[in-house]
């Protein structure tokens, strides 16, 4: 077999980088093995070392800085821990699965960078290969809104989905049975929130999605649908357009906070219940509601503002005065007290606040987080599976009183 040749490219500011190394081919995805960073005098370089050569394309973003490396499927076999310190320039990195087939890597940076040099070797005696990456600080004037990625974002997208206007109803679709869509938070790149004992969010919430979607699915009463079934990274937009082109009748997104404050971690517990509100109904609220709405820049996505303004709130005000708004809200009394008599709930159980994931002017909608993985007996709690069914046997028994008391209602 012919030896790859090593590549180097020095790169400007502003320069998109394309890293090519050709490897052994291989019906598995290749490894990521390792991942760290040094610091060399001004420099602070990100190592990433992988099972064989592959593409790799690396871009700079703004508003928070960040630089993304996009590779090709890859299984990441590092240390869980791995990331999470800060070191030189950089203040954090993670890594996963962005899209099918399409795996990134997200780099969390102090100040505005340059790539000053990227380089993949392979290294002495084996078919694995490091990527280098070295970053210098440079002007924010210069740097601007960074290089950006050539081809526009690709979320997860299984089908091409045209979502509706925004600000307009979405055109629903004739159906027999109620269409449920579940809506597991987080997942790929975005693991949400980090246990102490290296628990994330998207694991958690994808385990009780999957058996609320079986306890849902056995009662022969409604169509269910996910807008994920897997460790892969959705859009906010995406789960929108999800929702509206299933033409949901009921959209339930499911989460698992945790708390920053160490002095409060072990106090604050227990699952609350949210639904959309332009003004938050608290402080912890509006701060989880601006948590949530972030996920796109965890991943690495632009945030582009393509009305002018806060989108979020400009679409709010119309439609609180909705007919779901009244809806999502009789269902959040309802589920809250079905959970109640199963589940430990927070001091104040219903809550709201612009999510922008609960922006579905076509269904009810409610964000549950199902409790904080910073408190330790909720983390417990949340890894059992007798937990998970628990669970989503109270949010199908909370469901099933919803739809009755509407069918009654408007028969």
């Amino acid at each position: 077999m012919r030896r790859p040749k090593e590549l180097l490219q020095n790169v400007v500011a502003a320069a998109w980088i394309g890293l090519f190394m050709l490897g052994s081919a291989s019906a598995q995805a290749a490894e990521a093995l390792d991942a760290h960073l040094t610091i060399t005098g001004r420099s602070t370089i990100f190592e990433l070392t992988m099972s064989e050569g592959v593409t790799a394309q690396v871009f700079t973003l703004a508003n928070p800085y960040r630089v993304v490396i996009d590779l090709p499927d890859l299984s990441f076999r590092l240390d869980p821990a791995a990331g999470k310190k800060s070191a030189g320039l950089v203040s954090a990195f993670r890594y996963g699965q962005f899209a099918e087939h399409k795996s990134r890597v997200v780099i969390d940076t102090k100040g505005p960078v340059k790539i000053n040099s990227a380089n993949m070797t392979r290294l002495k005696g084996s078919s694995a290969v490091k990527l280098a990456i070295a970053l210098m600080p440079m002007d924010a004037e210069a740097f601007g809104a960074g290089t950006g990625a050539m081809t526009h974002n690709a979320a997860y997208e299984p089908e091409a989905v045209n979502a509706a206007p925004e600000n307009a109803p979405a055109a629903r679709k004739p159906h027999g049975r109620p269409v449920i869509v579940i809506d597991p938070g987080h997942g790929g790149i975005d693991p949400g929130a980090i246990g102490a004992n290296n628990v994330t969010e998207k694991t958690i919430v994808l385990a009780v999605a999957v058996q609320l979607k079986e306890a849902l699915t056995k009662t022969g009463l409604y169509e269910v649908k996910m807008t994920r079934a897997d460790d892969v990274f959705v859009s906010l937009d995406r789960r929108l357009a999800f929702s509206a082109e299933n033409s949901a009748d009921l959209f339930i997104s499911l989460h698992a906070d945790s708390i920053e404050e160490k002095s409060a971690r072990g106090a604050i517990r227990g699952a609350t219940i949210y639904t959309l509100s332009g003004r938050a109904s608290d402080e912890q609220a509006r701060i989880m509601a601006e948590k949530e709405n972030a996920s796109d820049l965890i991943a690495g996505i632009e945030n582009i503002d393509r009305e002018g303004g806060d989108q979020v709130k400009s679409i709010l005000i119309d439609l609180l005065k909705r007919e779901t708004s009244n809806f999502s809200a009789d269902f959040s009394q309802v589920l809250s007290k079905r959970l109640g008599k199963t589940i430990a709930m927070s001091k104040i159980p219903r809550r709201s606040a612009a999510f922008k994931v609960l922006k579905q002017t076509h269904a009810p909608s409610v964000l549950v987080e199902l409790g904080y993985l910073s408190n330790q007996t909720d983390e417990e709690q949340m890894l059992t599976a007798e937990w998970q069914s628990k669970v989503a046997a109270s949010i199908t028994d909370a469901v099933q009183i919803y739809f009755n008391k509407r069918t009654a209602s408007k028969p």
